[in-house]
Formats: structure tokens, C-alpha cells, sequence
């Protein structure tokens, strides 16, 4: 049994990132646009809810009368290079520790600095055989290509059947690896929780919480 985790959303709750993200915009931008941090940061969130993440901070500095791409590329890279302060889930957490002796592997996209500094946040490298962000493959490497997953493959000397990939986003995560016949876990967290998909693209099982892995893993193992 090979098991690989996704990141955002499977492991902690991706919003946490989000959140501390656009509050570090809301600092750089109080004395640009001279209004309070926590009134800009509200107001980040409310477009965030109401519009989506795409162009988030053109929509912003556009409502000020601020907008330049100059300070668009400045609120861009204070998000991206913010310090995380994220925490994994409880049963994350239990989980990875009582499993430490078996061969886990992290298979993440992503901007691969962001991925980095959440990994490093989270303290994930001492969990992991290996950690795959996979655009520092080439962003044509990421989900669904089985690039990283082949590597794994691969390392272990094993066939596709044995191994497990734990994710959330039914888009992406599980097509490929349904076609090899991999086990896939699908994880009802964050965003993609309650959208359903094609039966190609869903996970062959689901999941409310990481409580239910081990069953689950034994489950389709068996």
C-alpha cells in the first residue's frame, strides 16, 4: 500500500492560507489607498465571496481608484510570499504520525514557492518520503498528468493498484489515476465538497473526514 496525500484542503483547511494571505494585502495596502487594514480586508473577503479569487485585487484597487498593475504585481506577490500561519487538521495530524513508518508521499499543485512555504509551515517533510509540487515539473506535469504519480510508481516498485491518492478536487485529482486502475479517496472538505461530477472524475470512495481513512483504506484493500 502506497499512500500519497494531496495539500489545500485535504491536509488543512485551505481558507486558512487564504485568509492570512489577503491579510497581509490589507497591511501593504492601508497606507497606499489611506483606509483601516480591517476595512480592506473585509472588503477583500466580500469580493472573494461574491466574485471568486480571478483578478481579486484589480477589483479592489479599481473600486478605490487605485489601480495600477504595478501595485496589482505588489498585492500579487505579498499574498504569494506571506508568511503562513496554517495548522493541519487534527486528524491529519494523527493520522501521519501513527503512519510514519509507511511510505507517504505528497503529490501538490500550485505555484511552487506558495506549496513550498505551506509545506514548510506545516512542517510536512518529516512526515514524507517525498513531497511533489508539481510545478516545479512544468505546469503541464500538474493534475491530471500522471507525471509525479509515475515517480512514485516507479521508486516503490509497484503497480498501479497499489497505490492510494487522497485528494478533494474532483476536477483534477482522480481521472487519470481511475484510468490506471490507482485507488483514489475523495475527501468531502473546502471548495469541491458538494459539486458532483461525471462518474470518470469522482473517487471510487469518499469521504466526510480523514477519521474515516483507516477503515476506508482497509476497506479497499482487503
Amino acid at each position: 500500500m502506497i499512500i500519497v496525500f494531496d495539500l489545500d484542503d485535504t491536509l488543512y483547511e485551505e481558507m486558512t492560507f487564504v485568509r492570512g494571505g489577503m491579510l497581509a494585502v490589507a497591511n501593504f495596502l492601508k497606507e497606499k489607498i489611506k483606509d483601516k487594514e480591517s476595512s480592506i480586508y473585509d472588503e477583500l473577503i466580500h469580493i472573494l465571496k461574491t466574485k471568486g479569487r480571478n483578478k481579486i485585487f484589480d477589483n479592489l484597487l479599481l473600486k478605490k481608484k487605485k489601480f495600477t498593475k504595478l501595485l496589482v504585481s505588489q498585492c500579487i506577490n505579498t499574498y504569494r510570499y506571506h508568511c503562513p500561519i496554517i495548522k493541519l487538521y487534527p486528524e491529519a495530524k494523527e493520522f501521519l504520525k501513527a503512519h510514519n513508518d509507511k511510505p507517504l508521499y505528497l503529490v501538490t499543485d500550485g505555484h511552487k514557492i506558495v506549496q513550498a512555504n505551506k509545506v514548510r509551515s506545516l512542517n510536512l517533510e518529516k512526515y514524507f518520503k517525498k513531497i511533489f509540487i508539481t510545478h516545479r515539473y512544468g505546469i503541464k506535469n500538474s493534475k491530471p498528468s500522471l507525471y509525479c504519480f509515475e515517480k512514485i510508481k516507479k521508486s516503490e516498485q509497484c503497480n498501479w493498484d497499489d497505490l492510494v491518492y487522497i485528494g478533494d478536487n474532483p476536477n483534477k485529482d482522480f481521472i487519470s489515476l481511475n484510468k490506471v486502475n490507482a485507488k483514489t479517496i475523495r475527501v468531502l472538505k473546502g471548495n469541491y465538497s458538494d459539486i458532483i461530477v461525471p462518474k470518470k472524475f469522482e473517487a471510487k470512495k469518499s469521504i466526510t473526514s480523514l477519521k474515516e481513512l483507516n477503515s476506508t483504506l482497509k476497506e479497499i484493500f482487503k
